[in-house]
C-alpha cells in the first residue's frame, strides 16, 4: 500500500514541480505584474493592536534602534537566505522603537516598494510575504504618521498588490502552516479595508476547510506535532482577536477550535510550561497562552489522558509524557519522528529523561539525525529505525520528508490504584523485519515517587541473532556517572539532589549523545542498555528513584 502511495506522490511531486517552474515564469512576466493591480482603498477602517505582532513572533523582549542605521544599507544583500527571509517578513517590527524611529521606518519601507514592488521569488514566497502583510497592517500607525499622501498611495497599492497575489495562489500552497498565514493576512486585508471586504469571506471560508481537514475531534493537529498545535493556535487567536478588534462576528468554528487547541496546550504542557519533545517538537515557551488559560478557567476534570497521541500523568512531583500514537498519513508526516513507546520524565519539575528533539531550526542534518528511533528514548533493534523516510529527493522536495511505512500501536491501556499508576503499550513496527513486538509499561508507585519500566521484547518467530538497544536520554545539564556494580547510574541533578537509575541482571553504557530541541546542538548523556536477542523473548526491568 504504502508503495503504491510513494509512486502517487512521485508522479504528484513531478506535476506541482512543472506547474511551480511554469508560474516561476509567468510570475515574473509583466503581464502577471500588472494582473496584480487593483483599486487603492481609501483608507485602513480601522487600525489593528500592533502588539498582536508579538502572539506570532518568537523574539526576545528587546528592542533596537533603526534610526541608527542608513536607510539605503539596510536592504543590502544578506549572506543567508534565513537571513533575508527574517528582514523581509518585518516580524523585526515588534522590536523597534515606536517613539523614536518611525521616520527611518517609513524611509526603510519607501526604498523596499521601490526596489521589490514586483514579483521575486525569494521575497515574495508566500510565508515571507504573508507574514510581511500582517506586520505592516498591524504596525499601520507608526508606518503612516505624517506621510506624504504619495507615500500613504504607494503603501496601500503595494499591500494590495501582495495580498492579490496570495489571493490568486492559495490553491495552490500543500503546506498547512504556509495556508494559515495566508489566510491571516486575507482576513486582517478584509477586515481594514472595506473595499476588500470579500477578502475576509474567503479567509473564514478557507480557514473553516483548514480546520475540518487539520486537527483531529479534540483538536490536535494531525501531524501529531506539539509544535504545529503552538503554531496554529497563535494564528487562530490572532484572526479571533483581529476580528473582534473590527467589532465583527467571530465564526463559531474559530471559536470552537481555539478552545480544543488550548485545552490540547494544557492537557500536554510541561512542568516547566513548555513542549514536550514528540514528533518534530521543539523547546517552545507556552507562557503566552497563560492569558488563554485563565479566560478558559481550564480545570483539572478537563484534563484527557491522552491528547494526540501523547499519555500525559501529573503526579506530585512526577510527570509523564508517554507516545502511544501510531505515524500519521503520508501527508501530515513532514515532522514525524521514528520513536513509538518513548517517553519524557520530569521529578520536581526538572526534566530528567527526554527525547533528542527536532533539529528543523539548527541544519538538515541534525533534522535528519533527530528522525532516528536512537534519538529517542525508546527501543532500537539492529541501529535501524522503526520508521522508514521518503528518500526520493523530489518527493522530499515537494512534501517534505515523509514516511514510507506505518505500524500499528496494540494493547493501550492505563491502569490506577491509591498506590501505582501504570502506562501499557505495544508497537509492531519491527514484526515485518524482526519478527518482533515491543511491550512497554511505566509505572508510578505514588507511595515513595519511584518510576518502574518494563520492555519486553517478544518474539514472533525464530531467527537470527538481533543487537538490541534501549536508549534512556539524559536531559542536557545533568551529570551521569554508573556505580561499581555497573548496573545502576548515579543522576545528579543538583547539588543536593540525584537520582539512582537502576536495572535487573544487565549492564549500563553510559554514551555520549546530542540534544536538538533548541537553536544549536547541546551535549548530554544517554543511558544505554545494549544485547544481543536468539529465540527467545527478553524482559528488561528497569527503575528511576530518588537517591536517600
Amino acid at each position: 500500500m504504502f508503495i503504491l502511495k510513494s509512486i502517487y506522490f512521485y508522479f504528484l511531486a513531478i506535476q506541482i514541480s512543472i506547474i511551480k517552474f511554469v508560474k516561476k515564469i509567468y510570475f515574473s512576466t509583466s503581464y502577471y505584474n500588472k494582473s496584480l493591480i487593483s483599486k487603492t482603498p481609501l483608507q485602513f477602517y480601522f487600525h489593528p493592536n500592533p502588539f498582536l505582532l508579538s502572539a506570532i513572533t518568537n523574539y526576545k523582549k528587546y528592542s533596537f534602534k533603526i534610526s541608527e542605521i542608513e536607510p539605503n544599507l539596510f536592504w543590502v544583500k544578506q549572506e543567508s537566505s534565513k537571513e533575508q527571509k527574517d528582514l523581509h517578513d518585518f516580524l523585526w517590527l515588534n522590536l523597534i522603537d515606536r517613539k523614536n524611529d518611525g521616520k527611518s521606518l517609513q524611509k526603510i519601507i519607501d526604498i523596499w516598494m521601490l526596489k521589490h514592488s514586483n514579483y521575486k521569488r525569494s521575497i515574495w514566497e508566500n510565508s515571507v510575504l504573508s507574514k510581511r502583510i500582517i506586520s505592516w497592517i498591524l504596525n499601520v500607525d507608526i508606518i503612516l504618521n505624517n506621510r506624504s499622501f504619495h507615500f500613504k498611495k504607494s503603501f496601500l497599492n503595494s499591500i494590495i498588490v501582495q495580498t492579490n497575489h496570495l489571493k490568486k495562489n492559495i490553491k495552490f500552497e500543500e503546506n498547512y502552516s504556509k495556508r494559515v498565514e495566508i489566510l491571516a493576512a486575507l482576513l486582517l486585508s478584509g477586515l481594514v479595508f472595506k473595499e476588500y471586504f470579500d477578502n475576509f469571506n474567503i479567509a473564514i471560508k478557507e480557514l473553516e476547510k483548514l480546520v475540518k481537514n487539520y486537527f483531529d475531534s479534540d483538536g490536535f493537529p494531525l501531524t501529531r506535532n506539539p509544535s504545529d498545535l503552538v503554531f496554529f493556535s497563535k494564528y487562530l487567536i490572532l484572526c479571533k482577536e483581529c476580528i473582534k478588534d473590527a467589532q465583527q462576528y467571530v465564526p463559531d468554528f474559530l471559536e470552537t477550535i481555539i478552545n480544543r487547541n488550548l485545552k490540547c496546550i494544557k492537557n500536554i504542557s510541561t512542568p516547566n510550561n513548555e513542549t514536550p519533545l514528540f514528533n518534530g517538537g521543539k523547546e517552545e515557551s507556552l507562557t503566552k497562552f497563560d492569558k488563554f488559560f485563565d479566560d478558559l478557567n481550564l480545570k483539572t476534570k478537563n484534563k484527557k489522558n491522552i491528547i494526540g497521541g501523547i499519555h500525559t500523568y501529573n503526579f506530585k512531583d512526577n510527570a509523564i509524557f508517554f507516545d502511544v500514537g501510531e505515524p500519521p498519513r503520508k501527508d501530515f508526516s513532514r515532522s514525524y519522528q521514528s520513536g513509538p513507546l518513548s517517553f519524557e520524565y520530569y521529578i520536581d519539575g526538572k526534566k530528567i529523561i527526554t527525547n533528542c528533539g527536532f533539529g528543523s531550526n539548527i541544519s538538515s542534518k541534525a533534522e535528519l539525525l533527530s528522525r532516528l528511533t536512537s534519538a529517542q528514548s525508546t527501543l532500537t533493534l539492529e541501529d535501524t529505525s522503526v520508521t522508514k523516510f521518503e528518500r526520493n529527493k523530489l518527493i522530499n522536495r515537494v512534501f517534505g520528508n515523509s514516511i514510507k511505512n506505518t505500524f500499528k500501536v496494540n494493547n493501550l491501556d492505563f491502569i490506577e490504584d491509591k498506590d501505582l499508576v501504570k502506562f501499557i503499550a505495544s508497537h509492531n513496527g519491527y514484526e515485518k523485519e524482526f519478527s518482533c513486538i515491543h511491550k512497554r509499561e511505566i509505572s508510578v508507585n505514588k507511595v515513595n515517587g519511584k518510576l518502574i519500566g518494563k520492555d519486553e521484547i517478544i518474539k514472533k518467530k525464530n531467527g537470527r541473532p538481533i543487537n538490541y538497544s534501549f536508549r534512556f536520554h539524559l536531559y542536557p545539564g545533568l551529570t551521569a556517572v554508573k556505580t561499581m556494580g555497573g548496573n545502576s547510574v548515579l543522576i545528579q541533578i543538583s547539588k543536593n539532589k540525584s537520582l539512582i537509575f537502576s536495572i535487573i541482571d544487565e549492564s549500563i553504557l553510559l554514551e555520549k549523545s546530542i540534544f536538538l530541541g533548541r537553536n544549536k546542538i547541546l551535549d548530554n548523556t544517554c543511558i544505554t542498555i545494549s544485547g544481543n536477542l536468539v529465540n527467545k523473548d527478553k524482559t528488561i526491568r528497569w527503575e528511576i528513584k530518588k537517591n536517600i
